[in-house]
């Protein structure tokens, strides 16, 4: 599509095949053909992939063949270029039975408009009706198959999405048919629902409304405005302000960069303009809609690049991207169709050529090209960014905000929250904060530093840090820059302070539970597979551990080394489980929150953990048994176990506690907030473990220590290893008269019960923890 250079008079049309109907707009052209990004797709195999273009011409609209093989017929004969208007009669590729198109006036338009957009006229989407058709007498299927009514042809439609129904008093409701990503009425996710003159039903990128007596649609393309109205956000019950009445417009194919001191609210306002902490006060306009009231509906469209990355870096580029795809595509999506979604946002970021590397193995600019690539798979409207040059020398942060500058231009809102600004030429907008989260400029970069009164952005720093009174937004408000670029600058009108938010609650899964929780096995498998270290210590650590406890037992267990046996066993458990598990989830922790945005499911992403670590775990606590334990007399009570042989007893015992050491692990790995200290906090958790085991101190019936060693792993494990070998008649003394060490069913069974019930209660506890780090929406 290419925008006309000069406004033309031509008459409004539309277009009507037998697929539905185009409203043509004087202000551009349309094409015409087989590829799915015309205007007007036709689908027969007669058709060209581009066939021809009808272009609006002074008063007049214009049809033209694109040197087409079959030919185009307009009015029974065939042209290259030809005048059509109203009842024009065009046939593609066959002038009999070719694909038909008839061109009609435009019915006058109705006073009824989406009851949930304050301007329509000023926004992209709701300026005119990409389509118009009569209002339904029957069912209208609405999907991405092409056996529906209605086809919207994208990836995050479910093929069989929602049905708009009529009802017997002729009336309308809207019927969502278990699609993955939801179908939204006025913003809200909807299974069945009325819908009245003016509603807006929103499927994928599309919105339906009944206007008058036609059903019209409107796509949103990405050409998208964003309005702010002084978003405040305060804390500590209003005593601190960390946005102040910030306002700004953005307009369609902006790229606006956000520049200030540490502290002056930039990633505050990434929150609020997201939707992930929204403002205490102020209103976002999405293209004319409320973000907050609609956020339900309105989070798909947009794209968040955290400062992080959020792929793991030990995959390639494309299985990363197949997988992150996997989730956020629905269930009903073909593997074909989610790989050429994959290859053309690779083809879009330059990418070609690294699609087989590992992503720990590029450079710091291509590695954030393919996080912008995961965010691009659903084709957001709206993408932000965090940092994105963070780390990167010169060169490369030229290459991340050209490539930026791009992305706008090809039809998307982009907003980037920077500390550099070595490439602020390339934006069209600058916001610069001051401390207190108050706009002290917004504009064209090139203007800023002199309005500020300096020549280099170092000094401006400064000042903002020096010149604490300053009255920074004062300042920008009596200027002429206010009003030329924000009072003058928008056509939404200025709404007042909404109510609170509705709760908004988590967003729909693109796949079902067991669809996430395969797709995010096989992630992890691979995941792990691919680090050496990990593997390295996976192998290793069970095989050392046992090799020293077998070295201990000798041929038999004896009074000398039957509880320095058992105790390595200990050790060894914990060890193996807990280094398994006390880093994967603190590591994973911004991809964990950006999925969990866009509809991960948090206890599919825990058992995923579970089910590759416990397996990892169960497996090393067997060859460490067998390792320690092979060919050596465990000296039980007449040569057996309490309920089977001694070494399979020991061996499940040893298992159960890497699993619950494994899972208290995942525990400390979810508390903390740095990778760093989950090492020491290893080896706290060790020490604990040996202390609290019944090894070195006496328990038993000591109040406090006993019941303290409740929740530690290692105190049961080795009463069921020391019941199965009857460690008390081996060893004599106080320590192994302890109650739980009798060779005993029920005390043995009690022991290994309570490293389940232990495991159970640190996967609760898990799972709560991973609620801090959600979006401060999804926790309401």
């Amino acid at each position: 599509m290419r925008e006309r250079p000069v406004a033309s008079t031509a008459p409004e049309l539309v277009l009507e095949t037998e697929t539905g109907s185009t409203v043509m707009s004087p202000g551009r052209d349309y094409h015409v053909g087989r590829d799915p990004m015309s205007d007007v797709v036709l689908d027969d195999v007669r058709v060209s992939w581009h066939h021809a273009v009808l272009r609006p011409e002074d008063d007049h609209w214009t049809l033209e063949d694109e040197n087409s093989k079959n030919g185009t017929y307009a009015d029974g004969r065939r042209v290259h270029e030809w005048g059509v208007g109203p009842g024009s009669v065009i046939h593609f590729a066959n002038p009999s039975d070719g694909p038909r198109a008839v061109l009609v006036s435009r019915p006058p338009a109705t006073t009824e408009r989406p009851s949930a957009v304050s301007t329509p006229a000023a926004t992209g989407t709701f300026r005119q009706p990409s389509t118009v058709r009569p209002l339904p007498e029957r069912t209208v299927r609405i999907g991405r198959g092409g056996d529906n009514d209605l086809v919207v042809d994208e990836l995050v439609v479910s093929r069989r999405h929602a049905e708009l129904r009529t009802r017997p008093d002729g009336t309308y409701e809207i019927v969502d048919l278990g699609s993955h990503n939801g179908t939204f009425l006025n913003g809200r996710p909807v299974e069945r629902a009325p819908v009245t003159p003016g509603d807006i039903v929103g499927i994928g990128h599309s919105a339906f409304c009944l206007v008058g007596d036609q059903l019209q649609e409107y796509v949103d393309t990405g050409e998208v405005s964003l309005d702010v109205q002084d978003l405040t956000v305060e804390v500590d019950r209003g005593r601190k302000t960390l946005l102040d009445k910030v306002s700004f417009p953005v307009g369609e194919k902006c790229l606006l960069a956000v520049v200030g001191p540490s502290g002056a609210g930039k990633s505050t306002l990434l929150n609020a303009l997201t939707g992930q902490r929204p403002a205490d006060r102020g209103t976002v306009l999405y293209d004319g809609r409320d973000l907050y009231r609609d956020y339900a509906e309105l989070r798909q469209r947009i794209g968040l690049v955290p400062q992080d990355d959020i792929l793991h870096t030990q995959l390639t580029v494309r299985r990363a991207l197949g997988y992150a795809a996997e989730l956020r595509f629905p269930q009903d999506t073909a593997k074909a169709e989610r790989r050429a979604r994959v290859d053309e946002v690779i083809r879009e970021l330059g990418l070609e050529q690294r699609v087989g590397q590992p992503i720990h193995s590029l450079s710091g600019g291509q590695r954030k090209r393919v996080s912008v690539a995961l965010e691009l798979l659903t084709k957001p409207s709206l993408l932000f960014l965090d940092e994105p040059t963070s780390g990167l020398d010169p060169g490369m942060d030229r290459s991340v905000m050209h490539m930026l500058r791009g992305l706008a231009d090809d039809g998307r809102t982009v907003i980037v929250v920077t500390h550099s600004v070595l490439s602020l030429e390339v934006c069209d907008r600058l916001l610069v904060l001051a401390p207190g989260g108050k706009v002290a400029y917004y504009g064209p970069p090139d203007d800023t530093l002199a309005f500020f009164g300096y020549r280099h952005w170092p000094e401006a720093f400064e000042a903002f840090e020096r010149d604490e009174g300053r009255d920074w937004a004062g300042e920008y408000r009596d200027s002429p820059f206010h009003q030329e670029y924000i009072d003058n600058s928008s056509a939404q009108p200025h709404l007042p302070p909404a109510a609170p938010a509705a709760v908004v609650g988590p967003p729909p899964k693109a796949q079902s539970w067991g669809a996430q929780l395969g797709t995010l096995v096989r992630r992890y498998a691979a995941v792990l597979s691919a680090d050496r270290t990990f593997l390295a210590v996976m192998i290793g650590l069970p095989c050392v551990m046992g090799a020293m406890a077998h070295a201990v037992a000798g041929s038999r267990l004896t009074v000398e080394t039957a509880m320095n046996v058992l105790l390595i066993l200990c050790i060894g458990g914990v060890l193996t489980g807990a280094a398994n598990a006390v880093r994967e989830l603190v590591k994973e922790r911004v991809i964990y929150q950006r999925e969990r945005a866009v509809g991960l499911s948090r206890s599919a992403y825990l058992m995923s953990k579970i089910v590759v670590l416990g397996t990892i775990t169960v497996v090393q606590a067997v060859v460490l048994s067998l390792v320690a334990l092979f060919g050596v007399d465990l000296n039980a009570p007449g040569g057996k176990g309490v309920l089977m042989p001694p070494l399979l007893e020991i061996t499940v015992a040893v298992a159960l506690l890497a699993f619950a050491a494994m899972m208290l692990g995942l525990v400390v790995s979810a508390a903390v907030t740095k990778e760093e200290v989950t090492m020491p906090l290893l080896v706290l958790l060790a020490i604990v473990q040996v202390v609290f085991s019944g090894a070195l101190l006496k328990l038993d019936g000591v109040p406090g220590m006993e019941q303290l060693a409740w929740f530690v792993p290692a105190r049961w494990a080795l009463g069921a290893m020391a019941g199965t070998v009857g460690l008390a008649r081996i060893v004599p003394g106080p320590l192994t008269a302890d109650s739980l060490f009798r060779h005993s069913s029920g005390v043995w069974l009690l022991n290994v019960w309570m490293l389940v019930v232990l495991s159970v209660v640190f996967g609760y506890v898990v799972v709560r923890l991973l609620r801090r780090y959600e979006p401060a929406v999804m926790r309401k």
